[in-house]
C-alpha cells in the first residue's frame, strides 16, 4: 500500500497566539523532522497543508497577508510532493487533498502537525471514514494546555494522552514517529 506523510498546519503562525510557548517545540520538531528526512530519503511522498482563514489582514496570523502561512521556525526543509491550504479543521475538506491521494494512489497517510486534537484529529478521523488506514504519528504533533470549562488547565501532555486514547483502534494506529519509521522499514 502507497503511503504519504501529511504535515498540518506546521507554520509561523501558531507563534503569534496568546496561548504559544516554546515548552514542547524541540521534542515535536525532533519528531517531525526525523519522520520528514527519513520519508524524504524513502522517497515517500510529503504532503504540506497550511491553515488559512479569517478577515485578509496583515494583523491575522493566520491570513496570507501576514506573512506567517510559511513553515515554522526549526521545521526540516522539504520539497512538497502538494501543499494545499484549509480554512476547516480537516484537511480533506475543500482543499483536493483527497483527490489528490487517490490519484496518487495513496491507501495509507501518516498525520504529523499542528494541533494534536483538532486538525491533525479532526483529519485522522476524516481520512480514516473515507476509507485510508491511518497512522498517527503522536510524538510528532504539538499542542499547547487547554482551559478547560471550569477553569481549570488541560496539560498537553493530557491532551495528547486523550488524543491517542480515542484514536487507537478505530480510527489510526497510534505510535511514535520512530516506530512509524521502523514500521515503513519492514514493508
Amino acid at each position: 500500500m502507497k503511503t504519504c506523510l501529511i504535515v498540518i498546519d506546521a507554520q509561523e503562525s501558531f507563534r503569534h497566539r496568546p496561548y504559544y510557548t516554546e515548552h514542547n517545540m524541540p521534542a515535536y520538531l525532533s519528531a517531525q523532522n526525523m519522520l520528514i528526512q527519513n520519508c524524504a530519503a524513502k522517497n515517500i511522498p510529503i504532503v504540506r497543508i497550511f491553515h488559512v482563514e479569517g478577515p485578509k489582514t496583515a494583523d491575522n496570523a493566520f491570513a496570507v497577508e501576514s506573512g506567517h502561512i510559511q513553515a515554522i521556525q526549526g521545521l526540516a526543509d522539504f520539497d512538497a510532493a502538494a501543499t494545499f491550504h484549509k480554512n476547516r479543521h480537516s484537511a480533506l475538506v475543500g482543499t483536493g487533498l483527497e483527490v489528490w491521494l487517490r490519484q496518487n494512489q495513496i491507501g495509507k497517510i501518516i498525520v504529523s502537525g499542528i494541533r494534536t486534537e483538532q486538525c491533525c484529529e479532526t483529519t485522522t478521523r476524516h481520512a480514516s471514514d473515507l476509507g485510508f488506514a491511518v497512522d498517527y504519528a503522536l510524538d510528532a504533533t504539538l499542542t499547547w494546555d487547554m482551559r478547560q470549562p471550569d477553569g481549570s488547565t488541560l496539560s498537553a501532555a493530557d491532551i495528547k494522552m486523550r488524543t491517542a486514547t480515542v484514536l487507537q483502534d478505530r480510527f489510526a494506529n497510534v505510535m511514535t514517529a520512530q516506530a512509524t519509521l521502523a514500521q515503513l522499514a519492514a514493508q
